[in-house]
């Protein structure tokens, strides 16, 4: 009777389904052809990347030749690395390198935690009209070309009606005008200060974006534990967008042979004041000047082709180490 009871209970039990066997992706074709119009729109910018981007990979070739414009890229005969040698036996080598090393240096020391504090700074603000007064005043020199802002600082600068100057002067700190932008010690400081004040503010948005994806439950509860606003800035807002500040900071460090180009062309007077050679020229105006200037375009292809090279091993080794230490990484 017991054994009767038992089966029809389990009799009467429902039965459990399995589990629904995941559906296998659909393949690539497929999937190309069913979303063919988000493939559609992408395609200008293929476009776009084969004309302007490897397309002109095509002429990386010169830098292993004696290229001649007459001849061509077929008749110009190959010279192999003897451009590159050249250029590490020059005397300019030293001096290029260093200036480019530490100006790229200093603008990450200076410049990259700058939209980082200004992105913290808004964040606390509460007065909404305010905060993006603040925001609009401080990305707008972002949109200025290097031409009007060189202008703007070299009207400050001058040493006949500079504003710099005449403030210094009714302080009484200086007793004769000073010529800033010729004077070697002051270049960097210049150079370093205009480009934080220029990108400062686009810079911060990156990050504004970021701390705005902030779950705002790890604020309430950092408050009912009686955490203030800084120690809620230090132990939930900066952890909580550490993997955007490591990405960005791979990226600068692979950029670190890309001292600029354009800043330090137009404030050095369009690259023809001697006074600042020694501490002005960098990897891009070398190559503008050696190659445009003096018409040696193989030369200066492979120093282009140098720093590409040694941007791409900076940009593995960055994303590699970044990866240890925080697991996060571009890859």
């Amino acid at each position: 009777m017991a054994k009767t009871k038992t089966f029809q209970a389990s009799a009467a039990a429902p039965s459990v389904s399995p589990p629904q066997a995941r559906r296998a992706p659909a393949p690539l074709l497929q999937r190309l052809i069913n979303e063919w119009d988000l493939q559609l729109m992408i395609i200008p910018s293929i476009i776009f990347l084969i004309i302007f981007n490897y397309i002109p990979m095509w002429g990386v070739l010169t830098a292993f030749q004696e290229y001649n414009i007459a001849k061509g890229f077929f008749g110009s005969p190959w010279v192999g690395f003897e451009h590159f040698t050249t250029f590490f036996r020059s005397h300019d080598f030293g001096l290029v390198m260093r200036n480019t090393i530490a100006i790229s240096v200093l603008k990450i020391l200076f410049g990259f935690p700058a939209p980082i504090i200004l992105a913290l700074i808004l964040n606390e603000v509460r007065w909404s009209f305010f905060k993006r007064a603040v925001q609009t005043v401080s990305y707008l020199p972002h949109f200025l070309s290097w031409v009007i802002v060189s202008a703007f600082v070299f009207s400050m600068l001058s040493v006949d009606n500079g504003s710099l100057n005449i403030l210094l002067k009714s302080l009484k700190l200086i007793d004769e005008p000073v010529n800033w932008l010729s004077t070697p010690e002051y270049f960097w400081a210049i150079l370093i200060s205009t480009n934080i004040w220029k990108e400062v503010g686009f810079g911060a948005i990156i990050y504004l974006a970021a701390i705005a994806g902030v779950n705002p439950s790890l604020y309430e509860a950092a408050a009912i534990d009686g955490a203030g606003r800084f120690k809620q800035m230090i132990y939930i807002t900066l952890p909580s967008i550490a993997p955007v500040i490591v990405i960005m900071l791979i990226l600068s460090i692979s950029n670190i042979l890309n001292a600029g180009f354009d800043d330090i062309l137009l404030l050095t007077n369009r690259g023809t004041n001697g006074v600042l050679r020694d501490v002005s020229v960098v990897i891009d105006t070398y190559v503008y000047h050696v190659g445009l200037n003096n018409y040696r375009f193989s030369y200066a292809t492979a120093v282009g082709l140098f720093k590409a090279v040694v941007s791409v091993v900076l940009l593995v080794a960055a994303n590699r180490l970044a990866k240890r230490v925080s697991d996060t990484g571009l890859w």
